[in-house]
């Protein structure tokens, strides 16, 4: 496959890296035509800098092995310059830097579908809400995060949670990875609750981007009911949120030859088709 690194912005953190399925007929372009769009690969660690990309590397490869081009986005996180506002504006910053690079790999963007791992499944479905952030009534909280126009940005169409932290308040409430909402925020809701407001998925119910909550049945760092009340809110308000269980633990997702991650695989090729 052919690897491509770029970086959306001036941090060393702000990059993510193209994986292009190997050239057809001597033409890369045709395999990336055939993939029908783009997987952007969002890695989970409790938004903690001690984790990064590698994560997601596997996942990338295998999905440019089964014909899909895959972005393996690295974005800011707590304890490296980012958390509050910057891990959130990475995100949408690194998902949009695919239309300056679409060009010269012949990139489709009619579909752009994230996968996205623990907190990365937290970031990829908060992501998929971005343009109902300015009326969930947080005006102060917008205003602390800089963005591009709407009108020029990559939305979006289909998000696969990998056992994400799709309800923020609780997972603050559990108190899960000692502190991590916290520590991503800043400080806790009673400080700031407009910020934890903003930064939760579930603030921006319903959306109309499809989302599969999918969910390890032996998940013993992410607790199956963030996705479920993810998924029971999206279905009371009229979103399109799925709940999937899957066979193994936290890992299992992120591992290549499990049964867990291949349904995922299955997912996001189902939303690109």
């Amino acid at each position: 496959m052919l690897r491509h690194k770029y970086y959306y912005g001036e941090h060393p953190s702000q990059w993510g890296e193209l994986f292009i399925p190997e050239p057809t007929s001597g033409n890369h372009r045709g395999a990336s035509a055939l993939a029908g769009g783009i997987a952007v690969v969002i890695h989970g660690g409790y938004w903690r800098s001690q984790y990064g990309a590698e994560l997601g590397e596997p996942l990338a490869r295998d999905l440019a092995a089964h014909g899909i081009t895959t972005w393996n986005l690295e974005y800011r996180r707590a304890g490296n310059g980012g958390g509050w506002p910057h891990t959130f504006e990475d995100i949408l910053a690194g998902i949009d830097h695919l239309s300056e690079i679409a060009e010269q790999h012949d990139l489709k963007l009619g579909k752009v579908v994230a996968l996205g791992h623990s907190a990365g499944g937290h970031l990829a479905v908060w992501a998929a809400g971005r343009q109902r952030l300015a009326t969930i009534g947080t005006p102060d909280a917008d205003r602390q995060l800089v963005r591009g126009p709407e009108e020029t940005a990559v939305h979006l169409t289909g998000v696969v949670s990998q056992s994400g932290l799709l309800n923020l308040a609780a997972a603050e409430r559990l108190n899960l990875s000692n502190g991590a909402v916290c520590n991503l925020m800043g400080g806790d809701s009673a400080r700031f609750p407009k910020r934890h407001k903003y930064a939760d998925p579930m603030s921006s119910l319903p959306i109309d981007v499809p989302v599969y909550a999918v969910h390890a049945t032996e998940d013993e760092d992410v607790p199956a009911s963030l996705s479920e009340a993810y998924v029971a809110a999206s279905t009371a308000s009229g979103g399109a949120a799925q709940l999937l269980r899957v066979p193994g633990d936290h890992f299992d997702l992120i591992d290549p030859k499990a049964v867990a991650y291949k349904k995922c695989r299955e997912l996001v090729q189902r939303l690109l088709s």
